[in-house]
């Protein structure tokens, strides 16, 4: 069924250099691969004009989107206004790395109705953004935060990330304190994974890893769990989900969305959508992407049509994602069962163990399921 509202991602796949630990679909790429795919973007976003619905959040990801000329960012929103229905207030991100921000693109960003920037600082100790394969130092994050402050940006999230080779608890939480002092809005903060594919896995893969002993023992990463989520609240964040933590009233729209299961269309290279009760994604193939981005079913690949029970397990553990839990009533009127019906022993399971809450209609994660929250969302898979 559709709602009102629908959020928008685009992707723009381009960086300077891919970090050592993504396995995100980004690479480096010249100027006329830009030129033709800006073009091709075009053409899906026109594909799939929507002006029924509300377009209620626009979030332009990579890759990284700020590495783009101006020109180029104009005219993707020329078309973004053109064929969608964007809401007046809509919350508009692009992702940024530092000293990839000028003065120029700040004021374009604000002329184009971009009202939020996500930096991703990942760390403010040099030495560590080195070992990570980052372009920037911490004190082009500082001119780059001030760029886009001096030019009105209200609304900014620094990613931070812990658990990172070299780092010790005592770097992170100069991070922490560092990141506080600047005080943006909003702050995600992510253990890192060591995702097969990237250079990260291998030097450090749990089984043959050369390198392991470089990253912060268990202790240690959980010491920077716990010192996030207190240095964080004492500075005047609250955490609203597992990994992010805003002022009030600067929640990210955009992924709250996405935890609440707002259907969005996803856009460019290897973008992904929750459309009519399917989750596709684009392909991957930048030639054939180019070809044909204007044919959005030729593009589309591992087409999911959602049932009930998929349905009812992305109601309950991205929902639970969020701090303020999910509502018991909405389950039944999505779905026409109770709760208990379908959940009612792991629900018991992880009451008696002091993890899951129940108040009225609203059931949450305590502090300690939060902890441990992987391990109870797999107990809601059907």
């Amino acid at each position: 069924m559709k709602t009102d509202k629908i959020e928008l991602y685009i992707h723009i796949p381009f960086c300077v250099c891919k970090c050592r630990y993504c396995d995100f679909l980004s690479f480096s790429s010249d100027d006329d691969t830009v030129r033709k795919y800006t073009d091709a973007l075009i053409r899906e976003i026109s594909s799939k004009k929507n002006k029924e619905n509300i377009t209620d959040t626009i979030f332009i990801g990579g890759g990284t989107p700020s590495l783009l000329d101006v020109k180029y960012i104009k005219e993707i929103f020329d078309s973004l206004y053109d064929d969608f229905n964007i809401s007046d207030d809509a919350e508009i991100t692009i992702e940024a790395n530092p000293g990839t921000i000028t003065k120029e693109k700040a004021k374009a960003y604000a002329e184009l109705g971009i009202n939020r920037v996500s930096m991703g600082l990942q760390s403010a100790d040099n030495e560590v953004l080195k070992k990570l394969g980052r372009i920037h130092d911490f004190n082009q994050f500082l001119e780059s935060y001030d760029i886009l402050r001096n030019e009105g940006m209200s609304n900014i999230n620094v990613d931070i990330m812990s658990g990172l080779p070299g780092q010790s608890v005592a770097k992170y939480e100069e991070t922490l304190y560092k990141v506080c002092d600047v005080n943006p809005e909003h702050i995600s903060a992510y253990s890192l994974i060591v995702e097969e594919g990237t250079p990260f896995y291998q030097m450090y893969n749990p089984v043959d890893g050369l390198r392991r002993d470089e990253l912060p023992d268990e202790d240690s990463e959980r010491e920077q769990y716990y010192i996030t989520r207190d240095i964080l609240k004492d500075a005047g964040y609250f955490r609203y989900e597992i990994s992010n933590y805003s002022k009030p009233g600067y929640e990210c729209r955009h992924n709250t969305g996405y935890w609440r299961g707002v259907p969005y269309i996803g856009m460019g290279l290897g973008a992904s959508s929750l459309w009519n009760g399917t989750r596709y994604n684009n392909t991957g193939d930048m030639s054939e992407y180019i070809r044909c981005s204007m044919k959005p079913d030729s593009i589309a690949e591992n087409v999911q049509k959602l049932t009930d029970t998929d349905k009812m397990e992305e109601f309950m553990f991205l929902g639970l994602r969020m701090t303020e839990g999910i509502q018991i009533s909405e389950f039944y009127e999505k779905f026409g069962v109770t709760v208990n019906e379908v959940y009612g022993e792991v629900i018991k399971k992880y009451s008696d163990m002091k993890m899951l809450e129940i108040n009225g209609e609203n059931m949450k994660l305590t502090d300690k399921g939060v902890d441990v929250s992987n391990i109870i969302f797999a107990d809601f898979i059907l």
